[in-house]
């Protein structure tokens, strides 16, 4: 994580945006107020999505069972077909 406070992120902003789009970089700016995080659209994206399925009961069951599970019980079909 990249920490700032917000005269050096305001001169560095154009640097930061492309560090946290090309490499996943998450920037802390800090201010008087408090802070802030500059992370991608696709981060942030990622994080709302984790977060919906979090509060969805069973997910994490489910993937931890399918983690889990030897290829070799998979079926080579699609369920739906």
């Amino acid at each position: 994580m990249i920490n700032l406070n917000i005269s050096n992120a305001r001169n560095e902003l154009y640097k930061l945006a492309s560090s946290c789009i090309r490499y996943n970089d998450i920037v802390n700016i800090s201010t008087k107020d408090g802070n802030v995080i500059l992370l991608s659209e696709d981060d942030f994206n990622n994080l709302i999505e984790s977060l919906y399925l979090a509060g969805v009961k069973g997910v994490y069951e489910d993937i931890e069972k399918a983690v889990n599970t030897p290829t070799s019980e998979f079926s080579k079909e699609p369920p739906w077909k």
